[in-house]
């Protein structure tokens, strides 16, 4: 399957691509890297060592630390956003206007030494300028594949709901199997691959909503919400000082990133909370106050997450607690409620609250 190399020197309309060199002290790192001299990235039992997830734990406090330097007094959100980047799944932050949403994508992207492109989803984008096209060369005498705005490491998708549905559905087959087909031959993006969107769901007007399908796709749907006061008098210096995200350093390569998501991938899950897993998302196809209870790629993306998680606090093994943790940020979007509840003033996230009160919680720990 080919890969285009070129996704960082493509100008396409409504887009931009940016690449950073590391900075020194990110090459400098004293952090020990467990991938380093031929040691193995997992043991041979398929599960992370745990001076692995050590070293994983110190990787992600250095990754979050830098991208808090910028969003102020929002660590639980910064967590949520780097927990999902972590296990390579997309990201859907949706909430009103001016509380940081790109600006925590940016941050997120500048902090990763790799390929950033940015697609500004506007009415009149095509799915071209997302996924690419052929483009015949009058030298070779034959058309030549011109990647889209897609092929980076990191896609940042402003404003994803101003598209119409057609652009939007360009992006239905890269979130799922990380490759792009144009007229029939496939093209794979480089890893990692994640795509942060964002959107406002106040305003409707020249808005179209993100289709079941495409919502499924994002592992994590969060929100920013306001600041406090104090963290807001501080978003305000650094207004004033036209401090932007792009001031940051790149505190990781890809190639870290890349090994921390194998590790995230055998942090340990037992029977038990496996389990655990399975009857919270069953337990939403059942309740009729729901349109959509969460699919199985639900379950999958529960799971992933809670791996995600558990690795961020240095443990080697999933417990209940990173579950509950990520449910809301993996499952809301995903579960859809029918108008007469929302009439109510119930939402997904107080349905949710009451599965997860009703599941027994396994109790079993299990550390390998």
């Amino acid at each position: 399957m080919p890969t285009p190399s070129c996704a960082a020197s493509v100008t396409l309309r409504g887009s931009e691509a940016t690449r950073r060199p590391v900075c020194g002290a990110a090459r400098a790192s004293t952090l020990r890297n467990p991938g380093e001299q031929g040691e193995p990235v997992v043991l041979g039992n398929g599960s992370s060592s745990s001076a692995q997830v050590e070293w994983f734990a110190l990787r992600y406090a250095e990754f979050a630390r830098n991208v808090e330097s910028f969003i102020k007094g929002k660590p639980e959100v910064v967590r949520f956003a780097l927990v999902c980047i972590l296990a390579e799944g997309h990201l859907l932050i949706d909430d009103v206007p001016g509380v940081g949403k790109t600006s925590l994508a940016k941050a997120i992207s500048q902090s990763i030494d790799g390929a950033m492109q940015r697609i500004q989803f506007t009415p009149d984008l095509l799915p071209s300028d997302v996924t690419g096209t052929q483009v015949y060369d009058p030298g070779r005498q034959e058309f030549v594949f011109h990647p889209g705005a897609v092929f980076a490491n990191i896609v940042l998708g402003d404003e994803i709901n101003r598209a119409s549905p057609k652009t939007q559905s360009a992006l239905l087959e890269v979130m799922a199997e990380r490759q792009v087909t144009v007229d029939s031959v496939p093209y794979a993006v480089a890893r990692p691959f994640c795509v942060i969107a964002t959107q406002n769901p106040v305003e409707h007007s020249g808005t179209y909503d993100l289709p079941e399908a495409q919502l499924d796709r994002f592992m994590c749907r969060i929100s920013v919400g306001y600041p406090d006061h104090d963290a807001e008098v501080e978003v305000v210096i650094s207004g004033a000082q036209r401090r932007t995200p792009e001031s940051l350093q790149a505190v990781m390569t890809t190639a870290d990133l890349l090994k921390m998501i194998a590790i995230a991938g055998q942090v340990h899950l037992s029977p038990a909370v496996l389990d655990y897993i399975v009857t919270i998302t069953a337990a939403t196809r059942k309740m009729p106050e729901l349109r959509l209870g969460v699919s199985p790629r639900g379950s999958i993306a529960l799971a992933q997450a809670a791996q995600a998680h558990a690795a961020t606090e240095g443990r080697t093994f999933v417990s209940a607690d990173d579950v509950k943790v990520m449910a809301p940020a993996v499952l809301r979007h995903r579960m859809l409620v029918r108008p007469e509840v929302e009439l109510q003033g119930r939402t997904a996230d107080d349905l949710l609250e009451g599965v997860l009160a009703a599941v027994p919680v396994p109790q079993q720990r299990v550390r390998v």
